[in-house]
């Protein structure tokens, strides 16, 4: 594997950077606060550790409205997280330009998110709103031998605010805004004797929603969140520590089909002219106006809910620590609108239930001698109940939108007009489907890390890991309409409407009528798929290697090689085994497809240095990255089919920075970027053209957060604070099965906050996306209206207030 060399200078130059004498600045005033985190599962000062970390406590999420994981690219340009309109399936989160992308139920992503050292199998459970988190910490590159489950490209960890032993505290926070957000927050935390604590914390979040349906005035995708959060935390003696949490969280809206017209195709003239002739208005063209149509209201519930149990048990040669977790996460949507705009087309009705158990050990500890260091081995097993299902519905307007759909394909493959005329007559109810998904993961591990002291000023980094999971999917029908209705043809030309039955239905009963199944999608070619049940094994070994140098006290340098694996599965989904022309229950001789998908796995190469300087006052960091991936498993919505397919090659190369700078008493500043200048799928004619030799979906070239912080007193009580931020990033492919590409956008966001240090409130003035810019996250293909585009908005010019402080 050869390094570009594009990336060898830079890395040179990192590497001959000559630093400060942390020593310089050992009494120095506004010297920063040491950044300590547990990335490598102990607490060290984040100058000290290997891997590329951002860490924000509580305090800074605050201050930057970082309130579920789509707000953590305000902390990190590195990272993004959207959702649309499904977020057990449409969740991605990207470190580096690399994640899971597109639409799938079937696949955890390759970033990892870790919830109170809980992996969670959905990025959507933290898409809700965060409850009682004291810190999030983001590591970038391929992780495996540091934590129970192994992730190809990253790691979140959340950690929530432990209990304290302390004292008896409250902390709160009330907040109102725009769009009729209501953000309130309350925890208590309790010593109950001299050795243990409680610690309860609520939480209601509401917001009424951004895009406005023209037809009615109301807001669409707004949703209501209620959660709880109990700790108990015991210290047993000093050896011994148990530490329980659970959680329960509940959130209901109309989320989330209210999306903006992003690209007319040829299906738009027919959907437009059906809303029309309802009297309805059409949205607006401009994204700026924020505007939909929907012809009703889904109706969207998820819960999460879930118990953590962690005891630590410290012995004379280390600490021994247990992991158990349960989680529980119930998406359920109700009458939802299908075709994404106010022609009633297709409705449905879709769950998504999970079952999460998780066990982890780890025994972690020094040793001296002619090397000293540090070790953790650990073992790792989950297991993952998934049950899904979805009905499929007619709406009223489906057979004028499926007669003139049919009209159109028919003029075109005949070269001359032909009218169909449906008769639903034998299928009153509107549905025809009714599909059922299941899903069962088991992963074992086995894994490893040391950090060895080679001497003062060099340290050793290994790591080793063994995976193992297992993967079943299944897909069938409890119901699917087979019941049989006619399709009058009339044709004008030579070609008689009994030809026109032969070529398009492949059915010749009558003259000008064609018998077949009464839903229009199998004349389409798109359903029934063929039912299957199927199961997937991958074992790997992964790891990684590196070097760390100190050469002085206040900078270090460290390369790392990371072996990233995430394992292949079955895609459990109506077109996860092809369409109509694989099944051979509907077309005799036909072969079925292989539902699975294979395993992916990422080569990173990793040198960066960390340094603190100019007293002490300035911190920055650098990291150049180089990954070379083999099968990255990418999904796509295709019309009505939803694929999972392994791009057989990629690469992505670039560079790093973070700064941190305190420019004096009052005011301080934040810079960081991240430039990827390469970052394409390797050329492939097995995949879609969309992505064989193209960009990478979701990368910009260039990303990067400027902010201006300051905090200063008004009298011996109160003080004045505020932050201003800029964030930008370049152009980027929002599709993965098109070329869809959307402009540069740059967001500002401010906040002013008078501060009561007396009595313990800050009253914040806060803005988020001040300039009010329309941006474009996710683009996609409306079902059945192919060459049509739809997308999501980021969210406009929100702005409110928020009283939050602790008595």
């Amino acid at each position: 594997m050869k390094i570009p060399t594009s990336v060898i200078p830079l890395a040179a130059a990192i590497a001959a950077t000559t630093p400060f004498s942390f020593n310089s600045y050992a009494d120095d005033s506004l010297a920063l606060e040491e950044i300590v985190v547990t990335a490598q599962r102990r607490e060290e000062s984040l100058n000290e550790v290997p891997l590329a970390v951002t860490s924000i406590d509580a305090e800074a999420m605050a201050e930057a409205r970082i309130e579920d994981l789509s707000d953590i690219s305000k902390a990190s340009p590195s990272i993004t997280a959207a959702s649309s309109n499904n977020a057990s399936a449409t969740a991605n989160v990207t470190i580096r330009g690399i994640g899971t992308v597109g639409n799938s139920r079937s696949f955890e992503g390759a970033v990892g998110i870790f919830i109170d050292g809980v992996y969670r199998t959905r990025a959507a459970s933290a898409l809700e709103s965060f409850v009682d988190v004291g810190g999030v910490q983001v590591i970038r590159g391929p992780q495996g031998t540091l934590f129970g489950k192994n992730t190809s490209a990253g790691a979140v960890l959340i950690n929530s605010t432990a209990p304290s032993l302390e004292e008896l505290t409250t902390d709160y926070s009330i907040g109102f805004g725009n769009f009729g957000s209501q953000n309130h927050r309350v925890a208590v935390n309790i010593p109950v004797t001299e050795n243990s604590a409680i610690r309860v914390a609520a939480l209601y979040d509401e917001q009424e929603g951004f895009i406005e349906d023209v037809n009615t005035g109301e807001d669409i995708n707004g949703k209501d969140t209620k959660a709880l959060k109990f700790q108990w935390l015991w210290e047993a003696s000093e050896d011994l520590s148990i530490h329980v949490i659970a959680d329960s969280l509940e959130s209901n809206g109309n989320c989330c089909y209210g999306t903006v017209d992003y690209e007319d195709g040829d299906v738009t003239a027919l959907t437009d002219f059906i809303q029309v002739s309802k009297g309805l208005t059409l949205p607006s063209d401009s994204f700026d106006d924020f505007e939909s149509a929907l012809n009703h209201k889904t109706k969207q519930r998820i819960t999460d809910e879930g118990l953590t149990l962690k005891v630590e048990y410290d012995t004379d040669i280390g600490t021994l620590t247990s992991t158990s977790a349960y989680r529980h996460y119930d998406l359920q949507q109700k009458d939802a609108d299908g075709d994404f705009n106010g022609a009633d087309i297709l409705r449905f009705n879709e769950s998504f239930d999970s079952e999460f158990y998780s066990q982890e050990l780890t025994f972690s500890g020094e040793f001296e001698g002619a090397l000293n260091g540090d070790y953790i081995v650990g073992l790792f097993y989950s297991k993952e109940d998934i049950d899904a299902d979805r009905q499929l519905f007619n709406g009223a307007d489906s057979e004028v939108f499926y007669e003139g759909l049919l009209t159109s394909g028919f003029s075109e493959q005949f070269g001359q007009l032909i009218g169909v005329d449906i008769d639903y007559s034998l299928n009153p109810l509107g549905q025809y489907t009714d599909e059922v998904m299941t899903s069962e993961t088991e992963s074992i591990a086995i894994f490893s890390h040391v950090n060895i002291d080679l001497n003062e000023q060099w340290k050793l980094v290994a790591g080793l890991r063994y995976s193992e999971e297992e993967k079943s999917g299944s897909f069938g029908y409890n119901f699917f309409d087979d019941s049989l209705a006619s399709y009058t043809i009339s044709t004008a030309g030579p070609l008689t409407g009994d030809d026109v039955c032969l070529a398009a239905f492949g059915n010749n009963t009558a003259p000008n009528t064609c018998l077949g199944p009464s839903t229009v999608l199998t004349v389409l070619g798109t359903m029934p798929g063929p039912e299957y049940d199927e199961t997937n094994v991958d074992r790997a070994f992964s790891g990684t290697l590196g070097l760390q140098y100190f050469p002085s006290e206040d900078t270090m340098v460290y390369i790392t090689y990371n072996r990233g694996f995430k394992a292949g599965g079955v895609n459990f989904d109506a077109s996860g085994a092809g369409t109509v022309e694989n099944n051979p229950a509907i077309t005799p001789g036909a072969t079925p497809l292989d539902p699975s998908y294979d395993p992916e796995t990422i080569d990173g190469y990793e040198l960066g240095m960390k340094t603190t300087y100019w007293g002490g006052r300035a911190q920055t960091n650098v990291a150049a990255f180089y990954n070379d991936i083999e099968d990255l498993q990418v999904a796509q919505f295709i019309g009505l089919q939803f694929t999972i397919l392994n791009a057989k090659s990629a690469k992505n190369y670039g560079i790093e920075f973070e700064n941190l700078v305190q420019i004096s008493e009052v005011f301080s500043a934040n810079l960081d970027a991240v430039w990827i200048p390469h970052a394409k799928y390797g050329r492939d004619d097995n995949v879609d053209p969309a992505i064989s030799n193209q960009r990478m979906k979701q990368v910009p070239h260039f990303s990067g957060n400027a902010s201006l912080n300051f905090d200063t007193p008004l009298t011996d009580d109160m003080s004045v604070k505020g932050r201003v931020q800029y964030q930008y990033g370049s152009s980027r492919y929002i599709m993965t099965s098109s070329l869809a590409k959307e402009d540069s956008v740059g967001v500002v966001n401010a906040s002013l906050s008078l501060v009561s240090e007396v009595n313990g409130w800050q009253l914040d003035l806060w803005g988020l996306n001040l300039t009010d810019e329309a941006d474009p996250t996710v683009a996609f293909t409306p079902p059945g209206q192919v060459g049509d585009l739809n997308a999501y908005l980021g969210s406009p010019r929100t702005y409110g207030v928020t009283l939050r402080g602790s008595f």
